[in-house]
């Protein structure tokens, strides 16, 4: 198994797709929003448009991860991206990870978004364990991930010095044999369908 297969994947709020060097523009537009600064941190080196295009032009070609642009199926607009990577192979499991812009929110996307990408990494891909970490104070971002099965593994406390305050990241994963049972919407989640 490898994440050399782009799929498509698509629900009724969004569609996921393979990147493309033209839609570099709209996630520097994303990239740069306040409030997806605010959640995902600042990135390991300077991102620039040309970066940028060079980034999601290539995406396509990478066998050890899986990056998909969430999109609005109404227009097509991209509206943020999941990724699995830092993929191990020997122990079939990746990291996670999301963001959404200003015009994805408050509309379920993401919700949806996140549940088809894992269940594509858990049915298609066969991984045993997907994880992730947000920020503690991501409240949005950290009820999503609950609602759709991942679970809370612990807190790295004051990991990190953000706008001169220490804060702490959340750890969480999802098993496989939890997705199977629950397919992204466990008992006692507040769910809408």
């Amino acid at each position: 198994m490898d994440f050399s297969v782009k799929p498509v994947l698509t629900g009724d709020r969004t569609v996921l797709r393979p990147f493309t060097e033209a839609d570099a523009e709209r996630m520097w537009e994303i990239i740069n929003d306040t409030e997806v600064a605010h959640f995902t941190g600042a990135p390991p080196h300077e991102l620039t448009p040309e970066v940028l295009r060079d980034w999601y032009g290539t995406r396509g070609a990478q066998t050890d991860r899986l990056d998909l642009a969430v999109t609005d199926p109404a227009g097509g607009e991209v509206l943020g991206e999941v990724v699995l990577h830092d993929w191990e192979p020997e122990h079939r499991s990746c990291t996670f990870r999301t963001l959404v812009g200003a015009r994805g929110r408050g509309r379920g996307m993401g919700t949806e978004a996140v549940r088809l990408i894992v269940g594509h990494g858990f049915e298609q891909l066969g991984l045993h364990r997907i994880q992730l970490d947000a920020y503690g104070y991501n409240h949005r971002a950290l009820r999503v991930y609950e609602k759709v099965g991942f679970v809370r593994e612990g807190v790295r406390r004051e990991a990190e010095w953000r706008n001169g305050a220490w804060v702490d990241e959340v750890l969480m994963s999802v098993l496989d044999h939890e997705w199977a049972a629950h397919r992204g919407y466990p008992a006692g989640a507040v769910t809408a369908r």
